[in-house]
């Protein structure tokens, strides 16, 4: 009988070991994971959960007695060492050693480790996991003081929820404006004017010089000079794939473990998915990874059915959300760079659609308070034809009808 181990009780681990006995009744599916409980969704962790609204058995992407139910053995707690890939041998931190015929590596991302004197302060937090996250909980109360460090998305969920709970933020980041490099200086510029419009105090193209304080955290010092009194901190300032148990296994690791459209390593029968890999990804024509919910769920299903020889190409265009405050944002598709912005509505407005193209094509688009038209552009990004940009300015044109209607240009 076949064995198929998963290492990484992620959501994308999760997902794979929940497809995996959908497909195959008979096989052996073992889920090891770091952490000590069953696999969670972690979008909540900046948002409801840490707001107190969201309870943690919400989180959980199955209830914990579901995997004994499925037969799906677990090894929460547990850490993998190696992989010996030449005897299909996975390495237990317990010294456990367990033959696999075919394996996925969903190990997902871990916190930048940041360097700045004083981080280990206490009162001076990361965000990534459950207990970080009912560590910041429990500094939170009305008329604190907070900052935090780096505006990605994290950064910015995280303080948009401590206004919403009544703390004073302030936000430091290398940046010019909130995400910045990621959705360019016009779009990132109405996000600098959502946040100072609910009070949060931003700095920007700065960088933190050292926390301060005696035992505990009692203010920041920038390395422009400014310096920011607070009851405590948080620092996000990006991840980074998990592969260092990796080394030694002839795997091939490129910001992340390189994989092509299938999943597939460079290994036969070892597979990687979720926020760890870099994958091929077919429509864009390039490796990508991917560090968002929808990636982690349904890149692990698909991988589970490559493992079980079904080779089935991962196609789907990316999609995240990020919920601040009374404003959704949503984005689909992949840039890292464009050469036209088109703009769909007003930027400052209360919704619109920008859409990121290079050579006519459309690579990416966000939509401030309008999920509609980013769920609509998704066959486009896919279809990669080239798109009159007039046609996506105007807001009467529905954007399901642009393929159908000659505005393509061919």
């Amino acid at each position: 009988m076949a064995s198929y181990i998963i290492i990484g009780a992620s959501l994308t681990g999760a997902s794979a070991a929940i497809a995996l006995r959908e497909h195959n009744a008979d096989a052996n599916v073992t889920l090891i994971g770091a952490e000590d409980g069953a696999p969670y969704e972690r979008p909540a962790l900046s948002k409801g959960y840490l707001r107190g609204s969201v309870p943690f058995e919400k989180l959980l992407v199955r209830p914990t007695e579901f995997y004994s139910a499925q037969r799906i053995e677990t090894m929460f707690g547990s850490r993998v060492t190696g992989i010996d890939s030449s005897r299909r041998i996975v390495l237990v931190d317990d010294g456990r050693r367990l033959p696999y015929d075919s394996l996925l590596i969903a190990t997902g991302a871990q916190n930048r480790r940041a360097h700045f004197p004083g981080i280990d302060l206490q009162g001076v937090h990361s965000l990534r996991d459950i207990r970080e996250a009912d560590r910041l909980r429990a500094e939170i109360a009305a008329g604190r003081k907070a900052v935090v460090v780096g505006m990605g998305f994290i950064g910015c969920e995280v303080a948009a929820s401590l206004r919403h709970e009544g703390l004073q933020v302030t936000t430091i980041d290398h940046g010019t404006a909130p995400l910045a490099r990621i959705l360019g200086e016009a779009v990132s510029a109405t996000l600098a004017t959502l946040h100072g419009s609910y009070g949060v105090r931003m700095v920007f193209n700065d960088s933190v010089a050292a926390f301060e304080g005696t035992g505990r955290v009692e203010a920041v010092t920038t390395k422009a000079g400014v310096r920011i009194p607070c009851d405590f901190a948080v620092v996000g300032i990006g991840v980074e794939p998990v592969v260092d148990f990796l080394d030694g296994s002839g795997i091939r690791v490129d910001n992340g473990v390189l994989v092509d459209e299938y999943c597939a390593t460079n290994i036969a029968g070892i597979f990687a998915a979720g926020d760890v890999a870099n994958h091929y990804h077919p429509v864009f024509g390039r490796h990508i990874r991917v560090e968002h919910w929808q990636n982690a769920m349904r890149q692990g299903a698909n991988a589970a059915k490559n493992m079980l020889e079904q080779r089935v190409s991962y196609d789907e265009i990316p999609w995240f959300w990020s919920d601040q405050y009374d404003a959704n944002i949503q984005y689909a598709g992949y840039h890292t760079s464009y050469d036209d912005l088109i703009i769909r509505g007003r930027l400052d407005g209360s919704s619109y659609a920008a859409f990121y193209m290079n050579r006519g094509l459309i690579d990416g688009v966000v939509g401030l308070n309008n999920a509609k038209d980013v769920r609509r552009t998704i066959p486009l990004i896919k279809a990669r034809q080239p798109i009159d940009p007039d046609s996506l300015r105007d807001e009467q044109r529905d954007l399901r009808l642009l393929l159908n209607q000659g505005t393509a240009r061919t």
